[in-house]
């Protein structure tokens, strides 16, 4: 495909004057951005990967680059929709006032002017479906250009009237809480308000028009509390900016110079897409948004409250993903597939109070049965979408446990096209898993993915995945022999991160929703950390504005962690990994502590490389006084025994007839040291206990334990304890017993034959 040079551009567009007509001016089209994968779908090249996985400057960025140099609408017009209340009207004109151009009102300036009657007479005279027709008919007859526009409230609810409006602009949606719009509507005239009838509330017709919204807006501004229009009118140019310069959220390697980009990345930037598809950055370090994350006012947060845990999602989301890479309204098709009935909970991430001032962030009722789902429910369908359509992608994961089988099925979720396209290998430590996370991980094997046990821990079955995908000869070899490009889905991808940082501040917004402290006052976290992944996505949701004072690090035996935020010492030397009864946090090497170290160290990535260079071949580091300083004011760490583990599973039980997982029991017991109960604390329970059935059974002090992983579920299902044992894990048990699964020796060469091997079966070769 040839794309046009910016300065062919110059005759497509030029600045309007401030007065154009409204009814016949020509409308201005351009070609809508297309993902990578549809613009490359006809032009395969398997001889450069690099060409083959960038994404393709399109047409439309183009002309938003030149446009914003130019002038914030050019031809396009600023389509403004919210429900009634929503201020749509007063932010149109201050906005257009900003911008010195028209200014519409399609309720004053178009419906009453066509209709020569009040829209309330209107409604009156022909009532409600007849309404939305001739309101539709109205919008389709009508034309503008470089003007602000203020829908009515009704208007998005007629799918060939918004799709014509859609063509000529880009569309705000103004999101106003239910409870802000019923408070300002009040005081208002209700004949306007278009299904408003004896027996259908209010809140009914706001709740039902959320489907219409989010299927037509560009972009979201969260408009909470009393925020003035001014105010929102800033925060509709804000948003329209970004939206026109995809160019300022690329991405970079944690191991980048400050002064610039890494030596193999100097030709071309990185955007969410390419992070997603591509894992790791060419030089070895961890994919971080170069600006740093998006801020949320606290109106903005306190807007949340009342939302669902998909909309939270929705909203999140959005702001960390551009929409040239993920249009909204797909990524809120993709969320809500992701976040459906696949859960057992319908609050998705629910919080329970434990005792005292605890509680428990339960992230277990996904398919799998662990808080990896919330990721790998999500990710799969942002990976295929972002994806190119004329490559194929093997997925390598490395797994202490939970990942293996929360990987295996979500991407077996994925629609048959995709799944031809799209396989994976999970590599796991044979010896080094629960027995049920084992029989999971075998169980949920597909027609396009795979177990492959290694004998060995995690920690290599983790750096020889690293290895891979900086091994430039193989990597090149697997494009050009076979078509195929490798990616990443463990932890380090940063699709794996985002979807974790919705949970924690979910977690707070249900406080403030249930009463148990208002918005604004602080909360401690507490998780089992062992790649420091959900670690660094609270933390991430303390730099967005969620109000956490700490974050505690909960270990077990493996405790390098704890021994590293004491001291700042990294220490590897003569520690071997420890088997323990929380397999998750069986982890020595933390690759997202990566991520967390490029952040404190003002994003100096030649630091972050000398450190783990050090670490890699030294088996050590350790942080300067200053950067040990910044890491002890933002987290505490501390670590739990065996028995410890044990006696906590055995006492919460007997006292509150709750199971803790072995996991969610290692952060109880830290929580219990470290937290000095002047705030609640919120401990993140990231698997449900049914994965760990022997150990739970020993910490219930059954003295008879029978060794199939079904028997053993079924007898703890007798307690009748909360919460009940998991339906998805028994069920994959029930179908599925020890079966075939292939093992391979702790042999780098190995791990890349199995790789080819399962390659050339699953996909045709090129040549």
């Amino acid at each position: 495909m040839q794309l046009l040079h910016k300065t062919q551009l110059s005759g497509l567009s030029s600045c309007l004057g401030k007065k154009p007509t409204i009814t016949h001016q020509k409308m201005f089209h351009i070609f809508q951005y297309q993902p990578l994968r549809l613009i490359t779908q006809n032009s395969l090249s398997s001889m450069c990967l690099k060409l083959m996985l960038s994404r393709p400057v399109a047409f439309a960025q183009i002309w938003k680059s030149w446009l914003s140099s130019h002038s914030l609408l050019g031809k396009k017009n600023i389509i403004l929709m919210g429900p009634p209340g929503a201020g749509k009207t007063t932010v149109g004109r201050i906005v257009g006032q900003k911008l010195d151009c028209p200014v519409i009102d399609i309720d004053d300036d178009v419906l009453e002017t066509t209709w020569n009657m009040s829209v309330s007479e209107k409604l009156q005279d022909v009532g409600y479906e007849e309404f939305l027709e001739e309101e539709g008919k109205a919008l389709l007859k009508f034309s503008a250009s470089g003007s602000v526009i203020s829908l009515s409230g009704s208007n998005p609810m007629h799918a060939a009237g918004m799709q014509h409006m859609k063509k000529s602009g880009i569309v705000v949606y103004l999101d106003v809480p239910t409870t802000v719009i019923m408070s300002r509507l009040k005081s208002k005239e209700m004949g306007r308000i278009v299904g408003l009838s004896p027996g259908i509330s209010l809140k009914d017709i706001l709740q039902f028009r959320k489907q219409f919204y989010k299927r037509w807006f560009d972009i979201r501004v969260l408009c909470g509390g009393d925020i003035a229009a001014e105010v929102v009118a800033e925060k509709v140019l804000d948003a329209v900016k970004r939206y026109q310069d995809s160019e300022l959220e690329t991405f970079i390697s944690t191991r980048s110079s400050r002064s610039g980009r890494s030596t193999e990345e100097d030709s071309h930037k990185f955007y969410f897409s390419d992070v997603v598809t591509q894992g790791l950055a060419l030089d070895g370090g961890l994919f971080v948004p170069e600006r740093g994350l998006p801020k949320f006012t606290a109106e903005e947060w306190q807007g949340l409250i009342e939302a669902t845990y998909t909309e939270r999602a929705q909203v999140i989301l959005e702001r960390c993903i551009h929409p040239d890479d993920i249009p909204a309204a797909k990524l809120a098709e993709i969320i809500e597939t992701a976040y459906g009935e696949n859960f057992s909970c319908s609050k998705i991430a629910p919080v329970r109070h434990l005792a005292g001032n605890q509680f428990l962030l339960e992230l277990f009722h996904g398919p799998t049965a662990s808080f990896k789902d919330f990721a790998l429910q999500l990710m799969p369908h942002l990976f295929a979408y972002c994806i190119p359509r004329s490559c194929n992608y093997l997925i390598l994961v490395a797994t202490s446990g939970d990942t293996g089988s929360a990987v295996l099925d979500g991407f077996s979720r994925l629609h048959d096209t995709d799944k031809q396209r799209i396989a994976l290998v999970n590599f796991f430590p044979e010896d080094g898993v629960s027995p049920i996370q084992k029989s999971q991980m075998i169980g949920c094997q597909k027609e396009n993915a795979w177990s492959v046990g290694v004998k060995s821990d995690f920690d290599f079955c983790q750096t020889a995945i690293k290895q891979i995908f900086t091994n430039s000869d193989f990597t090149g070899f697997l494009t050009v022999e076979y078509g195929t490009a490798l990616a990443a889905a463990n932890s380090i991808n940063w699709a794996r991160l985002l979807p974790q940082i919705v949970y924690h501040a979910s977690a707070y917004l249900d406080l403030v929703h249930q009463g148990i402290i208002s918005f604004g006052s602080p909360v401690d976290i507490c998780i089992p950390t062992g790649n420091f992944g959900n670690m660094l996505a609270a933390f991430y949701a303390k730099m967005m504005g969620i109000p956490i004072r700490k974050c505690i690090c909960a270990s077990n035996e493996n405790n390098v962690l704890t021994d590293f935020i004491r001291t700042g010492v990294y220490d590897l030397r003569g520690r071997k990994l420890i088997s323990t009864f929380s397999p998750a946090v069986d982890i020595l090497k933390s690759s997202n502590l990566e991520r967390y170290l490029h952040l404190i160290a003002n994003e100096d990535g030649q630091l972050v490389t000398k450190l783990f260079n050090q670490l890699e071949n030294q088996g050590r580091f350790q942080l300067r006084k200053d950067l040990l300083g910044k890491l002890q004011q933002d987290l505490v760490a501390g670590w739990c025994s065996h028995e410890d583990c044990l006696a906590a599973i055995h006492s919460v039980y007997s006292t509150t007839g709750y199971i803790l997982d072995t996991h969610t029991a290692v952060a109880k017991v830290v929580a219990d040291r470290l937290q000095d109960r002047t705030c609640p604390i919120i401990i993140s329970s990231t698997a449900h206990y049914s994965k760990f059935a022997p150990a739970i059974l020993r910490a219930l002090r059954i003295a008879e334990i029978n060794q199939n992983p079904l028997s053993q579920l079924h007898l703890l299902s007798s307690y009748s304890a909360l919460p009940p044992i998991h339906w998805g894990l028994l069920e994959t048990l029930k179908k599925t017993g020890n079966g075939d699964h292939q093992v391979c020796a702790a042999d780098l060469t190995a791990l890349m034959s199995h790789i080819e091997t399962l390659i050339q079966n699953h996909f045709m070769k090129v040549f």
